[in-house]
This record gives C-alpha cells, sequence and structure tokens, in this order.
C-alpha cells in the first residue's frame, strides 16, 4: 500500500471525482471576479501533483510562504461547501439538516410560525427514517420557539412537545448505552483479544452482564435493536461463542432486510452487519448458508438504490472480497479462486486511501493461504514476508503470529532447512514477547523444530502422533480459532496420506453437509 499523504488538503483533492472538481471549478468562478485567483490556482497545482510539495508551490509565485497556511484553509473550506451544494438530494440526512438550517433562519427572522411549520414537518420526516437524534434536536428548538414567544399555534402544545422529548431522550439514552457498551467491547478486543481462559470469560460475561440488566428489549426500536444485537455480537466474538455470534449477526442483518430502507439510510451498518455475519458462518463452517448470504450480498450492493460514495466503495470491496476469498478456502477450491489475486491487487490500488494497513495485510494473510493449497510455496512465503516485515500491525499481533507459523511450514515444505532453523527461534521469540504463546503456537514450534531430527522412515508416524494432538487442542474452547487462521490438521493429513492438501480440504467440505 502506498504511504498516506501526510496533508489534508491534498489527500482531499485526490479523492475528489471528475464531476466534483468541475462543479467545484464552476463554484469557484462565482465567488471570484476571475478563474485565475490564488486558490483555483493552488487547487490546479495540487490537482495536477503526484505528491505534496510545498517547495513546487512557493516557486510557482502564487503566493508567499506566510500566506499558504490561509490560503490551504480557505480553500479546503470552499471544496467541502461545494461538496455539500452538490449532495443528492435523496439523503435523508442532509434533507433534515437542511430543513433544520432554513427553520434557523426564519426563527433569527422573526418569522416563529413560517419555522414552526418546518421544524414539524422534519420532525415528522426524522421519525420516520429513525433519525432519533435529529427527532430531539428538533423538538427543543420547537420548546425554545414556544416558551420564549407567545405563538398560540396548537392548545395543549406546551405538554406535547415535552412527552416527546421525555419519550425520545429516553430512547437516545438506551442507544448511548448500548453503543457505548459496544464499542468498550471492540476496545477490549483490541486490548487483550479473545478471552484464553475460564477467568478472562468470566470477567467479560460479568462485565457484559452488568451493562445489559436493565433494558428491556421488547420496547427497543430500529435503532435500539441495532447497537443490541452489535454489543450482543461483540461479546460472542471475546468469549469465541461463534453460534452466538452467528445468532446475533443474522438478527442484525435480517433487522435491515425486514427495514429496506434502512439499508440505503445505514449503508455503512448494513454492510458491517453481513460481514459479521459471513465471518460467523466461516468460523462455523456453514458453507451453503455462508453462499447464499455472499450471494445476497453482492445483489443488494449492486441495486441502483444502494448509495454510493469513496467510503461505502471501498468497504463493499473490502467486505466483499475478503469473503469470497474465506468461501473458496473454505471449499477448499484454492486453484479456483487464484484469478481473485490480482483482482484484488489492482483495488487495492484504487481504495489504498480508504483503507488501512491491517486489512490489506489480511488480504496478503490469505493470498498465502491460497498459495499454500496450491502448492506454490515462493508465492505464499512472498505474501507472508510483507506481513512479517511490516512494523505497523500492533493491534493484529495474531495475524502477525500466524504469517509466521505458516511461513515455517511453507519453508519446510520448500526443503529451506538452513532458514528454517533461523525461522524458528525468530518466530518463538516473537510468540514470547507478544505474550500469545497458547498450546497450539507451542505444538507447531516444538513440532517443526524436532523434524529434522526425526529418521525418513518415522517421520509419517511423528504426523500421525501430532494429527491427534491437534485434534485433541481443537476441541479446546480458547484453541480452536488457531486452526481457522491454520488448518495445520489438514497439511498433516495431506503428509500422513500423501495428498494435496485441497484435496483433503475439499473432501472435508463436501462431508460438512450444512
Amino acid at each position: 500500500m502506498a504511504n498516506h499523504q501526510k496533508d489534508f488538503l491534498f489527500v482531499l483533492i485526490k479523492s475528489l471525482s471528475k464531476s466534483e472538481k468541475r462543479q467545484f471549478k464552476i463554484f469557484a468562478s462565482r465567488l471570484e471576479t476571475s478563474s485565475n485567483t490564488k486558490f483555483i490556482e493552488l487547487f490546479n497545482i495540487l490537482d495536477k501533483s503526484d505528491g505534496y510539495d510545498e517547495k513546487l508551490i512557493l516557486k510557482s509565485g502564487i503566493i508567499k510562504k506566510v500566506q499558504l497556511s490561509n490560503l490551504k484553509s480557505y480553500l479546503y473550506k470552499q471544496i467541502l461547501v461545494s461538496i455539500r451544494l452538490n449532495i443528492p438530494s435523496q439523503n435523508i440526512r442532509y434533507q433534515l439538516r437542511e430543513q433544520i438550517d432554513f427553520a434557523t433562519i426564519l426563527y433569527n427572522k422573526g418569522l416563529y410560525k413560517q419555522s414552526l411549520k418546518i421544524l414539524d414537518k422534519t420532525k415528522i420526516l426524522a421519525l420516520e427514517n429513525d433519525e432519533k437524534l435529529m427527532a430531539y434536536e428538533i423538538v427543543e428548538f420547537e420548546k425554545l420557539i414556544e416558551s420564549q414567544y407567545i405563538t398560540r399555534s396548537i392548545q395543549g402544545r406546551a405538554d406535547e412537545l415535552v412527552v416527546q422529548a421525555k419519550e425520545l431522550n429516553y430512547r437516545n439514552t438506551i442507544s448511548s448505552k448500548l453503543s457505548n457498551l459496544s464499542l468498550q467491547l471492540y476496545g477490549i478486543m483490541l486490548k487483550t483479544g479473545y478471552v484464553k481462559s475460564d477467568q478472562e470469560y468470566t470477567y467479560i460475561d460479568d462485565y457484559f452482564k452488568k451493562h445489559l440488566s436493565k433494558f428491556d428489549d421488547k420496547k427497543f426500536g430500529f435503532r435500539e435493536k441495532y447497537w443490541f444485537y452489535n454489543a450482543n455480537l461483540w461479546r460472542s466474538f471475546l468469549v469465541q461463542d461463534f453460534l452466538s455470534c452467528y445468532k446475533y449477526a443474522l438478527k442484525w442483518v435480517t433487522l435491515f432486510y425486514d427495514n429496506p430502507s434502512m439499508i440505503y439510510l445505514n449503508p455503512v451498518f448494513f454492510l458491517k452487519g453481513n460481514h459479521y455475519l459471513l465471518e460467523s458462518l466461516y468460523m462455523l463452517k456453514y458453507k451453503t448458508k455462508f453462499k447464499k448470504y455472499l450471494v445476497l450480498l453482492e445483489e443488494t450492493i449492486k441495486d441502483p438504490r444502494f448509495p454510493v460514495n469513496d467510503n461505502i466503495a471501498s468497504l463493499s470491496f473490502l467486505y466483499l472480497y475478503n469473503n469470497k476469498l474465506n468461501y473458496h478456502i473454505l471449499e477448499g477450491t484454492f486453484s479456483e479462486s487464484e484469478y481473485l489475486i490480482p483482482e484484488i491487487l489492482n483495488k487495492l490500488t484504487v481504495h489504498t486511501d480508504h483503507l488501512d494497513e491491517h486489512h490489506e495485510m489480511l488480504f496478503y494473510y490469505k493470498f498465502a493461504s491460497i498459495y499454500f493449497g496450491t502448492e506454490k510455496y515462493a508465492e505464499c512465503i512472498f505474501y507472508l514476508e510483507k506481513i512479517i516485515n511490516n512494523k505497523n500491525l500492533s493491534m493484529r499481533e495474531d495475524l502477525m503470529c500466524f504469517a509466521r507459523l505458516l511461513s515455517l511450514i511453507a519453508h519446510y515444505e520448500m526443503g529451506n532447512d538452513y532458514y528454517l532453523e533461523n525461522q524458528l527461534k525468530n518466530t518463538y521469540k516473537f510468540l514470547l514477547k507478544m505474550n500469545d504463546l497458547q498450546e497450539v503456537q507451542k505444538e507447531i514450534i516444538r513440532f517443526m523444530k524436532n523434524l529434522n531430527s526425526i529418521y525418513p522412515g518415522d517421520i509419517k508416524k511423528e504426523f500421525v502422533k501430532m494429527r491427534i494432538r491437534f485434534i485433541e487442542l481443537e476441541k479446546n474452547t480458547y484453541e480452536k480459532r488457531a486452526f481457522l487462521y491454520l488448518d495445520i490438521i489438514s497439511w498433516l493429513e495431506s503428509k500422513i496420506e500423501n495428498r494435496k492438501i485441497s484435496d483433503i480440504i475439499k473432501e472435508k467440505a463436501k462431508l460438512i453437509n450444512r
């Protein structure tokens, strides 16, 4: 992934589409008498540049260094104003915000009845689209007008507004508390990862129940249900209860499909829910349901009604292609998935400014898994080294860990005995440093370390012994996740039976009829 430019103005200009650039120049020409104003010239210089170069700007002579900061701030603001004026009218949130602004203008001009009329219509629209925060803001504005001026608009208006304010405040408070809980659980996930013991499980379970016990989910509206399912999902992921993950992710996605207008109003929430649903199904190896919801997701994204912007396009790419790879890995159809790799690499360059390195490295790990499955070990190691040599993956140490372990096995398959010994030492040191040396990792390191000292005639026996050991570990709740990153059991079976690992995984996929 290319380094992100640090200059915000440059990044903003490079993110503009051709139509947005054209709209900005039309907008800018109306602000000034000449199209050759300083800020338009600055825009043109940055637009044509491959990188932000302050020396190039100063060399152009359009501005002195002491004035550059102010000019950049002014240009940045004007670009945002231009984009704001050209936002599609079907975006409900912008419609609501615009109407509130109109009501504010009328209020400031002393046209109170006109302001109240707009606010009342806008409030109805906000409630229809479950925008309770904006609805509450509108009610508070109505209260201000009614309490400050004698409008005589409706008899009993004060009581009506007080009731509305209390109800909206109550629901917004619930949503806020549930979203706080969801974010706190996500923070725990980033900080400590999945639970690794009964003690950690009990802590998470008690923490969750303590924060959730006061809510009655039977009274929830759309947004409260969304955050309720979200919080339950993160709790399930933390304790590695993948069946519960599936349950709440399905509720999340079904909530949107039952309220189709919300898909187009909240596309990011919709996409994330589908991603977690597919991830849960992948962990459970429910390939039939996985394919069903993957196809449904792709059809929804292609629907002309589905919103399109840079952020949504990047998330759609990320979740769709990540799960396309997962489906092939689940099925063992590694050769059939290779065509996706160059396609994804091309799309990564398009979406580079909207995706972080962690997601790119996750793609690389899946590429490596696919090449390992097709026995192209050099290509496998090529992508694993991109992960291993990355110094910025502090929040994805699990990915770094299994990249090293898979690299060990790939080097073994290639017969790189000397390099394997160094890799074993470095991997062991890394695992100790990250304090995540669980039984699966210990066994893989121990097994790989002993392989070179085993007589050729005894290697198959050792593979059989290790297969039995790993099957036992897979039954352990706190160890089973490791096998989703690295299917060591299928690899051992391929060595025992002298068959391709892809054939082993394909056979297992056929036996799992769900």
